[in-house]
């Protein structure tokens, strides 16, 4: 900056950084690009893997788009914002990550060709607001009905496809067990899925994962002579210590008669008694709690017959109350049989190494567990991440009852009528909205290119099916021949939240980084640096 005297006023702090107008623009629109780019390769049935290595050298193998932005170590406060998309859209829909990020670096990309031009990012701006909200007319528009189990199961096998889930017979399997899991815990149309838990073990194949009506607890029963099997149970649950009250504050007894000690060990010991006594009493046949249990607990429930666990999860005993029908109690002595919860079987088995407890056949469960196996513990965690993306999509198509086709079929459709749109509206915004319409291609562009097809050839007949075919608002793109196919009488289904998020999403960001003129980035202090002159140096003796 400079004076009247032309003098420079320096303003900012020495070694601040500092990018202006169409540098800042082209720096983070260039770092928008970087993680699309990261992350394109991914998209898709043909969609390659990653293998990302941490500073500590663990290892994580999947294609799943969220979970790679999370691992990468960004600094650049763009790229960061275009992560925050793919969060968003995992939150939301637990599934369209990559198509998020992807559609917002192209749209970035788009942008350059006008900024260039002088186009204002204000206008820019407006143009990508009215597509978007456009958009979201016409996805509804092309959308249809799904309520049905074979709705559902489509779209569980359209998220499992292109992940590393077995083969065809296993993913067909896990379709299925998805699609009963949400139905179990919906309540009144709302599905909460984390009220289906899973648990994994190393062992077995893929096909061995299995659905409980109930839960997996990974602990085993605090002493080897209780029952290992009991049918029919009634479960007490307890978020408090089964054992001797503490005083709320530091106390000491002073016993000067041997008598008086061996009155004191009865007493104690008598307490303990009147407490399995009282479990015992309300028809408790399991109990599970989540703080400690006394050794001669333990024994009186040993003798009582009573199945005991302890120091579970908080989540476990709530699970498990959702599970059983049952209430966690805080006080043993508040225990009444109304509080008890059911189940058809709780029993220990031995998996792989450890043991585990099997709290199943619950009747009315609003909790469940997918146990999954496989051979390797990558295997068993990619095959964990496909579940969750499916279950969550599963769960949000039951919720909204909507779904459209999948195969870039939508996104050639929102470019087709975008275009016959962007003519209607004139002024400088045609030419935001017509750049709008372009981006949609880079999903269709990019699956064909990851299935080795040529993309251009794709996008020339999948925009002559959408023009002049029967129903051609539902054609997409075969990854097989690289020909245009009807992908909803195919079964390539989507849910519809899953499109309308990932385009109003990456809109979104691509209008905040446009917006952005002027990047001020303060110097980094050293690792060890202190605030002012000598920071860092030792005291000076006295």
């Amino acid at each position: 900056m400079y004076g009247n005297g032309n003098q420079p006023i320096i303003v900012l702090k020495e070694g601040t950084n500092r990018a202006k107008d169409k540098e800042a623009q082209f720096n983070n629109i260039d770092a928008a690009k970087a993680i699309a780019d990261a992350v394109r390769s991914t998209l898709g049935p043909k969609g390659m893997d990653k293998m990302l290595v941490n500073s500590i050298g663990d290892v994580v193998i999947t294609n799943d788009g969220v979970t790679i932005l999370k691992e990468l170590d960004v600094t650049h406060p763009a790229a960061k914002m275009v992560i925050e998309v793919a969060k968003t859209q995992d939150n939301e829909c637990g599934d369209g990550t990559t198509t998020s990020v992807i559609l917002s670096g192209e749209l970035l990309k788009q942008s350059e060709e006008l900024i260039n031009a002088n186009v204002h990012p204000t206008i820019i701006t407006n143009g990508y607001n009215m597509a978007a909200a456009k958009a979201a007319e016409i996805l509804d528009d092309i959308s249809v009905d799904a309520t049905d189990d074979k709705m559902l199961r489509l779209v569980a096998d359209t998220s499992l496809t292109g992940k590393d889930v077995g083969d065809a017979a296993d993913q067909e399997m896990l379709s299925k067990l998805v699609v009963e899991a949400v139905k179990t815990v919906a309540e009144d149309g709302r599905v909460d899925t984390d009220n289906i838990r899973m648990t994994k073990k190393i062992g077995g194949v893929i096909g061995d994962t299995t659905l409980m009506k109930g839960l997996i607890i990974d602990k085993e029963l605090v002493h080897s002579r209780m029952p290992a099997q009991v049918k029919n149970a009634k479960i007490a649950l307890f978020n408090c210590g089964l054992e001797v009250k503490k005083t709320e504050i530091d106390a000491q007894i002073q016993i000067n008669d041997a008598a008086r000690m061996n009155d004191f060990l009865a007493e104690e010991e008598a307490g303990m008694k009147k407490l399995v006594d009282h479990i015992k009493s309300c028809g408790a046949t399991v109990v599970f709690t989540t703080k400690a249990m006394d050794e001669l607990i333990q024994h009186y429930l040993t003798k009582a017959g009573i199945m005991g666990f302890r120091r579970l999860k908080e989540s476990d005993i709530m699970a498990l109350a959702k599970a059983t029908g049952g209430t966690v109690v805080s006080d043993v002595k508040d225990l009444v049989p109304e509080n008890l919860g059911t189940a058809g079987l709780v029993e220990e088995k031995k998996v792989g190494d450890d043991n585990m407890c099997f709290v199943t056949e619950c009747p009315n469960a609003k909790a469940v567990t997918m146990f999954i196996r496989g051979g390797t513990e990558h295997v068993i965690e990619e095959v964990e991440r496909a579940l969750n993306d499916a279950i969550r999509t599963v769960g949000i198509t039951l919720e909204d009852g909507k779904v459209c086709a999948g195969a870039g079929a939508p996104e050639i459709e929102l470019e087709t009528r975008l275009l016959k749109y962007a003519a209607t509206v004139g002024g400088r915004e045609q030419l935001a909205i017509e750049k709008f319409a372009k981006a949609m291609e880079c999903i269709p562009w990019t699956l064909a290119e990851n299935a080795g097809l040529d993309p251009i050839d794709v996008i020339i007949k999948l925009k002559a099916a959408h023009e002049n075919k029967k129903n051609g608002k539902y054609f997409g793109v075969s990854l097989e021949d690289g020909e245009p196919f009807d992908a909803l009488k195919a079964k390539v289904i989507e849910p519809l939240r899953v499109k309308k998020q990932a385009v109003s999403s990456a809109a979104e960001v691509a209008n905040m980084i446009l917006r952005i003129d002027d990047v001020i980035a303060a110097r980094q202090a050293p690792p060890g640096a202190g605030a002012g002159p000598g920071a860092g140096m030792p005291p000076a003796d006295d």
